[in-house]
């Protein structure tokens, strides 16, 4: 059963650094469907709308601290750091850290199967929760509580550059979405043998999702996970 007292949601509260005025937008943040579906009776609603807001919030947010950034990171290069700091391990990742799963509340087919440590499960989560404080207090309020929890990670990709990794990426959202890694394979090479040029192809679970050219085979396998990783973004789910 979730921990959804009084008390355990102002420890939850003091981790977010932020209160509710209204305790039910946090209830609804923390409702799986599952638990919607099991119980009809209940008047919240499941999470779903929520996340959906909290994505929107989460990436205007992360964008804004961007371009204030005294770097002065050009349009594309905020498009990189944004997608990396914002994709679902990231962000399960930080649900875990405040141990955000121990709130939720699920139905009893996704508590027996672990839902409460399942990466999907925690990311749509926490933009859920990100979501409620929006509604709640307005952006100021969602913008400071984003910050104080992502400021490890962004201070990290920041210096590191590591947000440019994206068969790292790919290989993260394929195993939280699918449960699968990544498969590439080298379709192609031409030209002179000091000037070769590798064309690879990305597959998950079959589907290819990404192709790719360089002078190596790593280059070309980067490229593949970038367009692969793109078309995630975009929507474009493995059938």
């Amino acid at each position: 059963m979730p921990v959804s007292s009084s008390e355990n949601l102002e420890t939850l509260e003091r981790d977010l650094g932020y209160s509710f005025h209204h305790r039910t937008l946090l209830l609804e943040a923390l409702t799986h469907k599952s638990f919607h579906h099991e119980n009809p009776s209940q008047v919240l609603p499941h999470n779903e709308r929520l996340e959906f807001i909290g994505d929107s919030v989460l990436g205007l947010v992360i964008v804004e601290h961007l371009f204030h950034n005294k770097k002065g990171y050009t349009e594309s290069e905020m498009a990189e750091i944004k997608s990396y700091l914002v994709r679902g391990a990231l962000l399960s990742e930080i649900a875990h850290g405040i141990g955000l799963g121990k709130y939720l509340r699920l139905g009893k087919g996704e508590e027996d199967t672990g839902g409460r440590n399942k990466k999907s499960v925690l990311a749509n989560a926490m933009e859920a929760v990100f979501g409620a404080i929006y509604l709640d207090a307005g952006y100021g309020a969602a913008r400071e509580s984003i910050l104080r929890l992502f400021e490890e990670q962004v201070l990290s990709a920041l210096s590191s550059g590591q947000y440019h990794n994206y068969k790292t990426e790919l290989q993260e959202e394929s195993q939280m979405r699918f449960g699968v890694l990544p498969e590439y394979r080298i379709i192609n090479q031409e030209g002179e043998e000091h000037r070769k040029i590798f064309t690879a192809e990305v597959f998950i679970a079959g589907k290819r999702l990404g192709r790719g050219s360089g002078k190596n085979k790593k280059e070309a396998q980067t490229a593949a996970a970038k367009e692969a990783t793109e078309r995630l973004r975009t929507g474009g789910y493995v059938s």
